[in-house]
């Protein structure tokens, strides 16, 4: 396949992204040369196009807030039915394309721990576009979600049938924690989770094991599909993470 001029992260805040490093070693696991990596910040699409003008060439990037919802209308990518929201995205030969990969490494991740979903209720805070992700890919894999009000509310979706107002959560999710590891409110359930990590992350950190199973389903739907079978293991690429960034 062709290799991109360049791939990384675009949002803000990004300078505690380990996307870069995800990029690196996936590409380098599935013997792609290097392109080169870039940190764009941004606050909107505006900021992100101008950004990346001098850019020639194809690019992958992954998306952090706030730019998750307006590639959607100025650069003709749509998001997942009910997500409505990319969190991938993909330039090639001027064309863009994108996906969302959230839920899927979430439930990923969830696995990794040794949680099955189908059936499992999982509370959670929070109604952007990750929770709108996560909620259907949970429920896909029959899982049960119980929203929590919190500063945006989960909106009516393909998960409705999957909605329970009680019960007991095997797991919760604060979506409203600040990134780059801003504490979560505290939520009833028999395991808490966080997809927030700041600079002392580790690899049995949740968040670090789901931006690795989230980066490994946007290799696999959007950047390079036809290397599917060439793609590391999920605890593969958590141990060249620690390997090739902690343990040294």
């Amino acid at each position: 396949m062709k290799t991109p001029a360049y791939w990384g992260i675009a949002g803000f805040p990004i300078s505690h992204s380990l996307t870069p490093r995800l990029f690196e070693i996936v590409g380098e696991h599935v013997e792609l040369s290097s392109p080169q990596c870039v940190f764009i910040e941004a606050n909107s699409i505006d900021e992100f196009l101008n950004n990346i003008g001098h850019l020639d060439g194809d690019i992958w990037i992954s998306c952090t807030a706030p730019l998750k919802h307006s590639p959607q209308e100025r650069l003709g990518v749509s998001g997942p039915e009910g997500v409505n929201a990319i969190n991938q995205l993909k330039r090639s030969g001027g064309e863009w394309s994108g996906t969302s990969t959230d839920g899927a490494g979430f439930v990923a991740a969830v696995k990794y721990i040794g949680i099955n979903p189908k059936g499992t209720i999982l509370k959670m805070r929070g109604g952007g576009s990750t929770a709108r992700s996560i909620a259907s890919a949970w429920s896909s894999e029959g899982g049960l979600i119980h929203p929590i009000d919190g500063r945006r509310n989960l909106v009516d979706g393909p998960w409705n049938d999957a909605i329970v107002k009680e019960g007991n959560a095997a797991i919760a999710i604060d979506l409203d924690a600040t990134a780059g590891g801003g504490k979560s409110e505290k939520l009833d359930a028999e395991r808490q989770v966080s997809i927030s990590y700041g600079e002392n992350w580790g690899i049995g950190d949740f968040a670090v094991i789901m931006v690795a199973a989230q980066h490994l389903e946007a290799w696999k739907k959007l950047f390079s599909p036809n290397k599917i079978d060439k793609l590391p293991s999920l605890i593969e690429l958590l141990e060249l993470l620690d390997e090739r960034y902690q343990s040294s």
